[in-house]
């Protein structure tokens, strides 16, 4: 049990410099936390990074410090500033040097024009004419253009797959061409009505825009676009990198930015941003407790009481109340595969999802921080009204309840018997099932295991190293993930989660991962893949029918929603994102994190 009253003081006696950092990191650790974590930083400075590069000078409270997930607390490929070389990724520094045509909140739901100042489509959707700004400049005094729009686009539909983001651009773009200095316009293969929300800067998904003058004498699939000392990477925002390593990324601001003329945003307060590895979560705690952290990747749950009573000064998206976060855009549940029986049967599924009591999963599994699923999407306003309009289909077929006599019933109609409190099949045979996940569902896992057993389930929870590639290549029986889908009023992109295959988007990236397959279903989707999200009346009608097939068959098992658990210390910074502010989500690593710089304001403590 950690002591906290013993973490405040240490904190508090280091912080008012009754304590000298030894003492802090042997206290720290007395108490089971992580010296690892608080290595880089003493007296207020990142002495580390100073002595490495010869940095210039930049006070703490002057920097946003975050630290996110890494590869044996080690920065993987930190040289990496390309992120459409594959496996190298958006998530920590290139974000916030390649900024985007548009940015899109989910909470605000709405787009937010940055390098672009206006989009408009034909009436068939073929077609998709986007004007850019003027005025604008790369950071080595080269022009931006929409040339570099076009050639960025070109480019991603002639490499396809040898690069992120490729095969998505290859499925729809015909042509990009600049016709003038700020005009680009997009011929596409299929009618692609969504296609500028998709390129927009959105959680983890969005489209960077290249420096032609750079990137057109490069390789694309091998450029890493790192040489600080020659300028490189270059970029339209008000951020430099100057160091990268395995310890650490430094990024500091420039002293002029072409938005604030624009009228598109203030300069960032902020005048240096630093990433650090993620100790683990004791290393999390104490380091957002001590002012080593800004922002810190989720915590969980159990661990936000001990941070609160540290520091009074750590806020979350909910303030410090439950559930310690904002909705992601991705709901749980458990997936089992289709493909394989007995879990190809939809009445075994309909049992399974009987024997599950999601409120003692989220009870137990995320100490209460949590709310049940909303179907298969993220409970957010521009989703609301498709779950509400499904009302008497869930009433019909309720996807939450708990019912194991329900369950019970469903398996013995089978032929499926009992050998004292456990389940054989028809033929049997032992009914296992093996779950596997990752360490998002370490407390979740076992609790799923507990109930399915209690049912006469032989289920089993792993987290096996190589567990995202054999999930995403159907090798499983059961799994604990999340949907990916919609994040805006535009319901087509989870229904595309469900699709086995696509006539309007030929050789279209497909991610069924619960491997159900209906051929109506997918015709309906592909249907509505040539809709534009604005024509309501004719979504919902195709979203109603799609939920007509959908929830008899019930293909994977819904369980909760995806929350983001993002400690905000106020010590340095306010104008974090929470539901009173919520102007964007606060995760750092996602594609919307420029927005979060721009909007911070030094704490006047």
């Amino acid at each position: 049990m950690v002591d906290v009253d013993h973490v405040q003081s240490l904190t508090h006696d280091w912080k008012s410099g009754r304590l000298s950092r030894r003492d802090f990191l042997a206290g720290a650790a007395a108490l089971g936390f992580s010296a690892a974590a608080i290595t880089g930083i003493v007296d207020g400075t990142i002495t580390n990074i100073a002595l490495a590069q010869d940095l210039k000078e930049i006070p703490r409270e002057q920097t946003v410090i975050a630290s996110r997930s890494s590869i044996g607390n080690k920065f993987e490929r930190p040289e990496a500033w390309n992120p459409f070389i594959p496996g190298v990724s958006h998530q920590l520094g290139p974000t916030m040097i390649l900024e985007p045509l548009a940015f899109y909140s989910a909470f605000q739901d709405k787009l937010i024009m940055w390098l672009a100042e206006s989009f408009e489509y034909t009436a068939d959707y073929m077609k998709l004419t986007v004007k850019t700004r003027s005025g604008v400049t790369w950071s080595d005094g080269t022009e931006f253009s929409a040339e570099d729009v076009a050639y960025t686009f070109t480019t991603l539909a002639e490499l396809g797959s040898a690069v992120t983001w490729g095969a998505n651009v290859q499925q729809f773009v015909s042509t990009a061409v600049a016709s003038d200095p700020t005009t680009v316009v997009f011929d596409f293969k299929v009618p692609a009505p969504r296609f500028f929300e998709f390129v927009s800067y959105k959680f983890d998904i969005g489209v960077h825009i290249m420096p032609k003058h750079i990137f057109s004498a490069q390789d694309w699939t091998s450029f890493i676009n790192f040489d600080p000392a020659a300028g490189l990477p270059v970029t339209t925002a008000p951020w430099r990198v100057v160091f990268a390593s395995v310890d650490q990324k430094v990024l500091d601001r420039a002293d002029t930015w072409w938005g604030v003329e624009a009228g598109v945003g203030k300069l960032p307060e902020p005048l240096r941003m630093v990433y650090l590895p993620d100790p683990g979560e004791q290393g999390l705690a104490t380091g957002i407790i001590s002012d080593q952290y800004d922002i810190t990747t989720g915590l969980q749950p159990a661990t936000f009481p001990t941070v609160f009573a540290g520091s009074d000064k750590v806020t979350t998206w909910s303030g410090r109340d439950e559930p310690f976060g904002n909705v992601d855009w991705w709901p749980h549940s458990l997936y089992l595969n289709n493909e394989a029986a007995p879990w190809s049967d939809k009445d075994v599924r309909w049992a399974i999802s009987y024997y599950l009591d999601r409120d003692q999963i989220i009870e137990i599994g995320w100490t209460g921080a949590n709310s049940p699923s909303t179907l298969f999407v993220p409970d957010y306003p521009g989703l609301k009204p498709f779950v509400e309009a499904a009302a008497d289909l869930i009433a019909q077929y309720p996807y939450l309840e708990y019912n194991p006599e329900k369950g019970d019933a469903l398996l013995s109609a089978k032929g499926w018997t009992k050998d004292g409190d456990m389940w054989k099949d028809e033929t049997g045979a032992p009914v296992t099932l093996e779950i596997i996940s990752f360490f998002d569902f370490t407390g979740v896992g076992p609790v799923i295991v507990e109930q399915l057993k209690r049912a006469g389930i032989d289920a089993t929870y792993g987290e096996p190293p190589d567990m995202f590639t054999r999930f995403s290549a159907g090798d499983y029986t059961g799994a604990l993930f999340g949907h990916g889908g919609s994040y805006s009023g535009d319901v087509w992109y989870s229904l595309n989660l469900y699709q086995t295959g696509s006539e309007k988007i030929p050789g279209g990236h497909l991610v069924n991962f619960s491997r159900w397959h209906n051929d109506e279903y997918d015709k309906l989707v592909d249907e509505l893949y040539g809709i534009s999200p604005t024509e309501t009346d004719k979504v919902m009608e195709i979203w109603m029918k799609c939920m007509g097939l959908w929830l008899p068959e019930y293909p994977d098992i819904q369980i909760s929603q995806g929350i983001h658990r993002l400690p905000m210390s106020e010590v340095n910074w306010t104008g974090w994102p929470t539901a009173e502010n919520a102007y964007v989500n606060p995760a750092f690593f996602h594609m919307t994190w420029p927005l979060v710089m721009h909007q911070l304001t030094a704490a006047t403590e």
